[in-house]
């Protein structure tokens, strides 16, 4: 008779293990996402009859204009996930950069109404509607889907700093306040951050893209 080494019985037994997992969380439930992305920004914890609710940090209301001169606000996103970011069309660097690769993220979740994109323009005194009329033609934005938008400096500034939280400098919308970052951020349908990402960065881009499936895969799964 053939004898099996306890050894090879408990390595048998491993190999097995893990393939179970393996179908259990990979392959078996394919509707149920396989991570969930975080949340960022800060929490608050509050308990009531005996359970405990956390807070999150969320976007703020707004109001602003977009390239067709019309208001967009944020219930405009009710219903969407959505990518943000904040530039100025008469950037020569970082800039043009940043509104290529997003405008190759739009591509990808074209006719997408779950999936939207936001940039602010963080020069509103240049940037007039016409002018984000013509910037957004250059890059294919359909305003449905793509809006740039204008407002008052401190308003934009503002939200940078304390909705989105994309630059961490202090300022007050003034004269002499400037805002220059390259991060987009990816806001889900209940108004949180879920990702930060370097708009100059195609691998990170690449990972955008597979976040925002993940995360409409994660709203699929509760049914929202």
């Amino acid at each position: 008779m053939l004898m099996i080494k306890p050894k090879f019985i408990n390595v048998a037994l491993l190999v097995l293990a893990t393939g179970v997992f393996i179908y259990a969380f990979f392959i078996h439930d394919n509707d149920k996402p396989i991570r969930y992305l975080a949340i960022y920004g800060e929490k608050s914890y509050e308990s009531k009859n005996g359970k405990s609710d956390t807070t999150y940090h969320t976007i703020q209301n707004f109001s602003f204009i977009n390239q067709d001169g019309k208001t967009v606000t944020e219930k405009d996103f009710d219903g969407s996930v959505y990518v943000t970011d904040f530039f100025f069309t008469t950037c020569h660097t970082i800039c043009p950069i940043m509104s290529t690769q997003m405008e190759r993220v739009a591509k990808h979740f074209n006719g997408n109404p779950e999936v939207k994109f936001l940039s602010h323009t963080v020069d509103p005194e240049i940037d007039t509607v016409e002018q984000l009329k013509a910037y957004a033609i250059k890059h294919n934005a359909d305003a449905k889907q793509w809006m740039f938008v204008t407002g008052e400096k401190k308003a934009l500034y503002d939200i940078a700093r304390t909705s989105y939280l994309l630059d961490a400098s202090e300022g007050n919308g003034g004269p002499d306040d400037f805002i220059h970052t390259q991060n987009f951020a990816l806001i889900d349908k209940d108004k949180r951050i879920r990702g930060y990402y370097d708009g100059t960065d195609s691998t990170q881009m690449n990972q955008l893209i597979k976040d925002i499936d993940l995360l409409l895969a994660e709203y699929h799964y509760k049914g929202k």
